[in-house]
Protein backbone atom coordinates (compact mmCIF):
# COMPACT_ATOMS: atom_id res chain seq x y z
CA UNK A 1 0.00 0.00 0.00
CA UNK A 2 1.35 3.49 -0.68
CA UNK A 3 2.29 5.28 2.42
CA UNK A 4 -0.24 8.85 1.10
CA UNK A 5 -3.28 6.29 1.13
CA UNK A 6 -2.64 5.46 4.41
CA UNK A 7 -3.62 7.49 7.78
CA UNK A 8 -2.83 7.48 10.86
CA UNK A 9 -5.54 8.78 13.42
CA UNK A 10 -5.60 9.75 16.96
CA UNK A 11 -8.49 8.59 18.77
CA UNK A 12 -9.36 9.73 22.32
CA UNK A 13 -12.35 10.39 24.43
CA UNK A 14 -12.58 13.20 27.09
CA UNK A 15 -14.43 14.34 29.66
CA UNK A 16 -15.56 18.62 28.67
CA UNK A 17 -12.69 19.99 30.71
CA UNK A 18 -9.92 17.55 29.09
CA UNK A 19 -9.58 14.36 31.21
CA UNK A 20 -9.06 11.34 29.61
CA UNK A 21 -8.88 9.30 32.75
CA UNK A 22 -9.36 9.78 36.14
CA UNK A 23 -6.38 9.94 38.65
CA UNK A 24 -6.11 6.54 39.25
CA UNK A 25 -6.15 5.94 35.50
CA UNK A 26 -9.91 4.40 35.65
CA UNK A 27 -12.25 5.09 32.68
CA UNK A 28 -15.74 4.21 34.54
CA UNK A 29 -16.66 7.62 33.42
CA UNK A 30 -16.94 6.63 29.71
CA UNK A 31 -20.32 5.10 30.09
CA UNK A 32 -21.40 8.82 31.25
CA UNK A 33 -24.30 9.53 28.36
CA UNK A 34 -26.45 12.15 28.35
CA UNK A 35 -30.06 12.51 26.25
CA UNK A 36 -29.62 14.55 23.37
CA UNK A 37 -32.92 14.31 21.26
CA UNK A 38 -31.37 15.97 17.82
CA UNK A 39 -28.36 13.94 18.29
CA UNK A 40 -27.12 10.98 15.77
CA UNK A 41 -28.27 7.50 16.90
CA UNK A 42 -25.85 5.07 16.18
CA UNK A 43 -26.73 1.12 16.10
CA UNK A 44 -24.52 -1.90 16.91
CA UNK A 45 -24.34 -2.34 12.50
CA UNK A 46 -23.17 0.77 12.41
CA UNK A 47 -20.59 0.62 14.88
CA UNK A 48 -19.27 -2.53 13.75
CA UNK A 49 -19.29 -1.43 10.30
CA UNK A 50 -16.81 1.11 11.20
CA UNK A 51 -15.19 -0.54 13.40
CA UNK A 52 -14.36 -3.18 10.14
CA UNK A 53 -12.44 0.08 8.76
CA UNK A 54 -9.76 -0.11 11.56
CA UNK A 55 -6.62 -2.10 10.22
CA UNK A 56 -4.88 -1.72 12.77
CA UNK A 57 -4.18 -0.50 16.23
CA UNK A 58 -1.63 1.45 18.38
CA UNK A 59 -1.50 2.05 21.70
CA UNK A 60 0.85 2.33 24.65
CA UNK A 61 1.62 0.60 27.24
CA UNK A 62 -0.75 1.60 30.20
CA UNK A 63 -3.39 1.81 27.70
CA UNK A 64 -2.45 -2.10 26.77
CA UNK A 65 -2.70 -2.90 30.33
CA UNK A 66 -5.96 -0.91 31.03
CA UNK A 67 -7.47 -3.05 28.12
CA UNK A 68 -6.38 -6.04 29.30
CA UNK A 69 -7.96 -5.51 32.92
CA UNK A 70 -11.02 -4.32 31.64
CA UNK A 71 -11.25 -7.54 28.79
CA UNK A 72 -12.13 -9.51 31.79
CA UNK A 73 -15.11 -7.97 32.19
CA UNK A 74 -16.02 -6.70 28.75
CA UNK A 75 -14.21 -9.28 26.30
CA UNK A 76 -11.43 -8.09 24.16
CA UNK A 77 -12.52 -5.16 22.67
CA UNK A 78 -10.03 -4.84 19.28
CA UNK A 79 -11.09 -8.12 18.17
CA UNK A 80 -8.99 -10.32 15.89
CA UNK A 81 -7.32 -6.18 14.10
CA UNK A 82 -3.55 -5.95 14.93
CA UNK A 83 -2.94 -4.31 17.89
CA UNK A 84 0.82 -3.23 17.83
CA UNK A 85 1.80 -1.81 22.07
CA UNK A 86 4.74 0.45 22.42
CA UNK A 87 6.55 -0.21 25.45
CA UNK A 88 10.25 -0.98 27.04
CA UNK A 89 8.57 -3.80 29.54
CA UNK A 90 8.23 -7.11 29.17
CA UNK A 91 4.24 -7.44 28.92
CA UNK A 92 1.74 -10.24 29.10
CA UNK A 93 0.92 -11.40 25.26
CA UNK A 94 -2.05 -13.93 24.96
CA UNK A 95 -3.49 -12.85 21.82
CA UNK A 96 -1.99 -13.25 18.16
CA UNK A 97 -2.81 -10.32 16.78
CA UNK A 98 -1.12 -8.31 19.48
CA UNK A 99 2.73 -7.52 19.31
CA UNK A 100 5.35 -5.18 21.15
CA UNK A 101 7.60 -2.60 20.04
CA UNK A 102 10.11 -0.73 21.34
CA UNK A 103 12.07 1.29 18.29
CA UNK A 104 11.78 4.02 16.58
CA UNK A 105 8.22 5.51 15.90
CA UNK A 106 9.47 7.14 12.36
CA UNK A 107 10.59 3.45 11.62
CA UNK A 108 7.42 1.81 12.82
CA UNK A 109 4.97 4.23 10.56
CA UNK A 110 6.91 4.49 7.55
CA UNK A 111 8.52 0.97 7.41
CA UNK A 112 6.05 -0.89 9.05
CA UNK A 113 2.77 0.81 9.14
CA UNK A 114 2.01 3.39 6.30
CA UNK A 115 2.97 0.60 3.35
CA UNK A 116 0.81 -2.14 5.18
CA UNK A 117 -2.21 -0.64 6.60
CA UNK A 118 -4.87 2.13 5.28
CA UNK A 119 -6.67 3.14 8.55
CA UNK A 120 -4.61 2.82 11.41
CA UNK A 121 -6.25 4.04 14.84
CA UNK A 122 -3.60 5.45 18.21
CA UNK A 123 -6.26 4.92 21.13
CA UNK A 124 -4.09 6.22 23.64
CA UNK A 125 -2.35 7.33 25.90
CA UNK A 126 -1.95 11.15 25.80
CA UNK A 127 2.20 10.49 25.69
CA UNK A 128 2.32 8.35 22.96
CA UNK A 129 -0.50 10.79 21.07
CA UNK A 130 1.94 13.84 21.73
CA UNK A 131 4.60 11.89 20.51
CA UNK A 132 2.85 11.45 17.28
CA UNK A 133 2.13 15.02 16.77
CA UNK A 134 5.09 16.14 17.90
CA UNK A 135 7.02 13.91 15.51
CA UNK A 136 4.56 14.68 12.61
CA UNK A 137 3.71 11.31 12.12
CA UNK A 138 -0.42 11.70 13.01
CA UNK A 139 -2.74 12.76 10.41
CA UNK A 140 -5.84 13.10 12.36
CA UNK A 141 -7.25 13.80 15.50
CA UNK A 142 -10.55 12.14 16.72
CA UNK A 143 -11.63 13.63 19.80
CA UNK A 144 -14.73 12.34 21.49
CA UNK A 145 -16.03 14.59 24.46
CA UNK A 146 -18.40 12.98 26.90
CA UNK A 147 -21.31 15.30 28.77
CA UNK A 148 -18.70 14.98 32.14
CA UNK A 149 -16.36 17.65 34.07
CA UNK A 150 -14.40 15.30 36.20
CA UNK A 151 -12.49 18.32 37.46
CA UNK A 152 -8.59 16.19 37.72
CA UNK A 153 -6.88 13.26 36.23
CA UNK A 154 -4.99 12.49 33.93
CA UNK A 155 -5.41 15.60 30.49
CA UNK A 156 -5.11 14.77 26.98
CA UNK A 157 -2.95 18.05 25.95
CA UNK A 158 -1.15 18.20 29.22
CA UNK A 159 2.50 18.01 27.73
CA UNK A 160 4.21 21.14 25.79
CA UNK A 161 4.12 20.36 22.15
CA UNK A 162 4.41 23.23 19.64
CA UNK A 163 1.38 25.11 18.28
CA UNK A 164 -0.09 23.11 15.63
CA UNK A 165 -2.79 24.05 12.91
CA UNK A 166 -5.76 21.83 12.73
CA UNK A 167 -8.34 21.72 10.07
CA UNK A 168 -11.98 20.58 10.88
CA UNK A 169 -13.42 17.77 8.92
CA UNK A 170 -16.67 17.15 10.80
CA UNK A 171 -18.42 17.49 14.02
CA UNK A 172 -21.27 14.97 14.97
CA UNK A 173 -23.44 15.16 18.05
CA UNK A 174 -25.03 11.64 19.58
CA UNK A 175 -27.51 11.01 20.95
CA UNK A 176 -26.06 10.23 23.68
CA UNK A 177 -24.84 13.50 24.29
CA UNK A 178 -21.52 12.53 23.24
CA UNK A 179 -19.82 14.94 20.82
CA UNK A 180 -17.14 14.09 18.39
CA UNK A 181 -14.91 16.23 16.93
CA UNK A 182 -13.05 15.27 13.50
CA UNK A 183 -9.78 17.53 12.58
CA UNK A 184 -7.15 16.83 10.19
CA UNK A 185 -3.81 17.84 11.44
CA UNK A 186 -2.38 20.06 8.66
CA UNK A 187 1.52 19.49 7.67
Amino acid sequence: MAADLSKITIHMVSSLDGYIAKKDNSVSWFETADHYEQGVNVTEQDAAAFLQTIDCYVMGSRTYELALELSKSYGWPYGEVPVIVLTHRKLPVDRQNVEMYSGDLHQLVYDRLKPKYKNVWLVGGAELAMDFIRLNLADEIRLSVLPIILGDGLRFFDQMIPEQALHLKNVTAYKSGMVELHYEIRK
